[in-house]
């Protein structure tokens, strides 16, 4: 009787070392210049919020973050970006509801502009990131001067590198570059291995990673304390709140299309920028000043001291912040939702912790954080990566990956915010 044998399936060839050494050079220049341009522009735009939310308010005589004032510079940061979408060329780019973190490819005529219209933004206190327009930045001029100095390489390679190298050096690690490019090839067909095909992002990732790390010195720990061995009031607790964070966040998601849909009629830049900048001048005096800007400094002044605030306390921050974020996201200001989107995750947290005190903080705010993050970006691995750097604690990752599946649930399958041309929700 003859032997049956089974084959295996052929596995997925191995790019050889020199087909990869020649995207070494180029992901090395992405990385580092994306870096810099990431750090240049945030340092730009603090230099500039010092002035106008210090000195410029002591020399008024008004209080630095008065109602008075976060109204009335909250408005005037919607004029001055309404101006720049208005009259600068390039409009500063498409409506930014429709964009993502994949960014397309802008004309070099769009880039300084949005790059304006930006560091605006980030002075001026709307609730908003600066991931969303630098990614686009960088994925712009990776592949204007790639093209042109480099034509040989292949085109779609640059923005893969200008990407990978723009989340490295917002994160300041190569591994959430790696996360979000992994999780961006498993949607396509992908020739050979999958580490032959993420080698150059990664190496972009790295190199803006570390220079922003050289540079900047940023830093994602709250400095809450440590979580010791998990007990299982702990999984109960992670199971309860991220699907409840994931929930809140899908509220704004909801509404996101009918919020901009409203502020979209006004119909040019000078009426809808101003006016979300008066809506979020009277966010800011409901929430206070943590609620303003994009989040990653106030969230660790609510860290610092969890006693000091109510639960209450908390879930209104919480509230306002996202209800902020809402409203920049719909009015046209240029920003991402993913800072914004932690403080909203952390404040919940928080609030969790105030309300049942054997709910460990570290525990709260991951799960906060994570839920959050699905809701807002239904990005899996940048959720669970950005949860759990913030609490530096090896227990709680086992936490987070239980505690992503029903909250996954909730959100898979229904709208994102992100919207199409026509204003209908991407799905």
């Amino acid at each position: 009787m003859a032997q049956e044998t089974t084959q295996e399936p052929p596995s997925a060839p191995t790019a050889p070392a020199r087909a990869l050494l020649p995207f070494i050079l180029p992901a090395v220049v992405v990385g580092v210049a994306a870096s810099l341009v990431f750090v240049g522009v945030s340092a730009a735009a603090e230099r500039l919020q010092g002035v106008l939310w210090g000195p410029l308010p002591d020399a008024l005589g008004v209080g630095r973050f008065s109602v008075l004032w976060m109204c009335v510079m909250l408005t005037a940061t919607g004029i001055a970006v309404g101006l720049v979408v208005w009259k600068v060329p390039g409009h500063a780019g498409p409506d930014p509801a429709t964009l993502g973190l994949n960014a397309p490819v802008l004309p070099p005529a769009v880039l300084p502009g949005l790059l304006l219209a930006t560091g605006l933004m980030l002075a001026g206190g709307p609730s908003l990131g600066p991931e969303n327009p630098i990614i686009a930045v960088n994925v712009g001029l990776a592949a204007w001067l790639g093209g042109r100095f480099l034509p040989r390489t292949p085109g779609a390679l640059w923005p893969v590198l200008a990407e990978a190298a723009t989340i490295g050096a917002l994160f300041g690690t190569p591994v959430a570059a790696a996360l979000v490019i992994s999780e961006a090839l498993a949607g396509r067909p992908m020739r050979g291995r999958l580490w032959d095909n993420l080698f150059a992002p990664l190496t972009a990732g790295a190199c803006g990673a570390m220079t922003t790390t050289l540079v900047a010195h940023p830093t994602f720990d709250l400095g809450l304390p440590p979580m010791g061995h998990p007990h299982a009031r702990d999984v109960l607790a992670a199971l309860v709140i991220a699907p409840a964070a994931a929930a809140l966040g899908m509220g704004a998601v909801y509404a996101f299309p009918y919020v901009h849909g409203a502020l979209r009629r006004l119909r040019h830049p000078m009426l809808m920028l101003p006016a979300g900048g008066l809506l979020l001048g009277a966010l800011a005096a409901a929430g206070g000043e943590l609620t303003l800007f994009k989040g990653l400094s106030e969230m660790g002044q609510l860290a610092r001291a969890p006693e000091g605030r109510s639960a209450g306390g908390f879930a209104t921050l919480a509230v306002v912040k996202l209800a902020a974020l809402l409203v920049a996201a719909s009015c046209g200001f240029r920003g991402g939702r993913i800072f914004p989107a932690v403080f909203v995750g952390t404040a919940l947290g928080l609030a969790a912790h105030a309300l049942v005190p054997a709910v460990h903080p570290a525990v709260g705010v991951a799960a906060g954080v994570l839920g959050m993050l699905l809701a807002i970006t239904r990005q899996g691995w940048v959720s669970l990566f950005t949860a759990a750097v913030l609490v530096v604690s090896p227990a709680v990752l086992a936490l987070l990956c239980v505690a992503s599946l029903p909250a996954w649930l909730l959100v898979t399958g229904r709208p994102q915010m992100q919207l199409r041309e026509d204003g209908t929700p991407v799905r």
